[in-house]
């Protein structure tokens, strides 16, 4: 039997990022981070567009009023509350970081509980808000 031992880098695919590499619990918090900075930022077309419709009449307030009570928009509202939410306490979480608080590996999955977890909380308040 022969054996290669070949030292040169594997190619990593997408599907390997995903389902084998094991991504520390800091790595996911401060990804999701900059996920939710992307649909604030996409979401900011739909507020914009919302607010143009209200402020153009009183017809186009009534419309949008229409709009707003469909359960796809209240998902959407959710959605954009949600993506708030975490942006805000993840934020929090990377200012204390930019002053040296929880900069250990201890630290920082603990403050990485801590946002999942506030979060968690201000997501559901917003679920509770909008339905």
């Amino acid at each position: 039997m022969i054996v290669k031992n070949d030292a040169r880098p594997i190619n990593v695919g997408f599907s390997d990022l995903l389902f084998v590499f094991k991504w520390p619990l800091p790595a996911l918090t401060s990804i999701a981070h900059r996920i939710s900075g992307v649909v604030l930022f996409v979401g900011i077309a739909f507020v914009l567009y919302a607010f143009d419709v209200s402020l153009s009449s009183d017809a186009g307030f009534n419309e949008l009023k229409e709009m707003m009570a469909s359960p796809f928009a209240k998902f959407v509202i959710w959605g954009l509350l949600s993506a708030l939410a975490y942006h805000f306490v993840a934020g929090i979480k990377h200012l204390l970081l930019d002053m040296g608080v929880g900069e250990t590996l201890e630290g920082a999955v603990f403050a990485s509980k801590v946002v999942i977890l506030f979060s968690a909380i201000l997501i559901f308040l917003a679920a509770a808000w909008v339905i």
